[in-house]
């Protein structure tokens, strides 16, 4: 059989749970229990999709015109969503990732990125997959490789399964008190707003109906662990649970309502994401990595 378009599969099992992460964007092609989705799959004999299970780096989201400054220093970097005019989810979802360990129950895929013209540093990353009790948990690991200071920012692009039916009859509840205000065209920053008795309210579980969501959500509530947390309860009466850590900043909503036909509203998008659309330019919460310095990022989903 031909090679999958997403390259290598390595599959890693625990008791009832089964994920496969891919050689193409080191992303999550599918994760299951008992054979019950947990984050919505792509085939394997097709390209990922949506940026189902995609890795962010060093941006998650969007970068207006593809242009930021850092240091004094203008960078310019190919537009990747042209038809907004704006470079989108970093510079590692199609490059080729190596696995450094693969056992039954996890997996370290690491790459190197390169200087290139629009981002001239280097970072040595690690992505490392891992099943047990309390479902699948994802960490990054980034070091500074280069001579000079860089910016960095990491997501990632899960998609909840419903278990095929649609969002409509789903209920979400993500504790967090602001809406990022997006741009209708654009897709960009333009204000901030207090989510209290609006639409993007779900501090108390809430069925999402009809809401189309492309939304970032932020200043979340967090456990003792520093976790924020979104649990969505589906029709069949799974309940899914998502969390990230200290780092993450943001958790971007989408309803897959621009997808293919087949694929529309039929599982959402929760994005963890350690800055906002954007931070290239507006410094919001961007991670400024010296030389030599390292950063640990994690966040998880399980079945509940």
């Amino acid at each position: 059989m031909a090679q999958p378009p997403s390259g290598e599969q390595f599959e890693i099992r625990f008791e009832r749970q089964r994920a496969t992460i891919v050689e193409v964007g080191a992303g999550i092609r599918e994760y299951s229990v008992d054979g019950r989705d947990v984050l919505e799959p792509y085939p394997r004999e097709a390209i990922c999709d949506g940026g189902h299970g995609a890795v962010l780096i060093p941006w998650p989201n969007r970068l207006a015109d593809g242009r930021y400054e850092f240091d004094g220093n203008g960078c310019q970097l190919s537009l990747s969503e042209p038809a907004r005019g704006n470079a989108i989810h970093g510079l590692m979802r199609w490059r080729s990732w190596q696995a450094l360990e693969h056992g039954e129950a996890s997996v370290v895929m690491g790459a190197r990125l390169h200087p290139q013209p629009g981002y001239p540093f280097a970072l040595d990353l690690r992505m490392v997959y891992a099943l047990g009790e309390e479902g699948l948990a994802v960490a990054c690991e980034a070091r500074n490789v280069g001579e000079r200071p860089c910016p960095y920012g990491f997501g990632q692009h899960p998609y909840i399964s419903t278990g095929g039916a649609l969002l409509d009859e789903c209920v979400l509840e993500l504790p967090a008190r602001t809406h990022i205000v997006l741009d209708e065209t654009s897709r960009l920053p333009r204000a901030t707003r207090d989510v209290t008795r609006t639409p993007l309210d779900f501090n108390a579980a809430t069925t999402l109906g009809e809401r189309v969501l492309d939304d970032a959500l932020t200043d979340l509530e967090r456990d003792e662990r520093g976790r924020a947390h979104a649990t969505m309860t589906c029709p069949d009466g799974a309940r899914i649970e998502l969390w990230a850590d200290e780092h993450h900043h943001v958790l971007q909503l989408f309803s897959g309502d621009t997808l293919a036909e087949h694929r529309r509203r039929r599982a959402l998008a929760v994005e963890p994401m350690t800055c906002p659309p954007d931070a290239f330019r507006s410094g919001a919460h961007l991670i400024r990595l010296e030389p030599g310095e390292p950063i640990a990022t994690s966040w998880g989903v399980r079945l509940l």
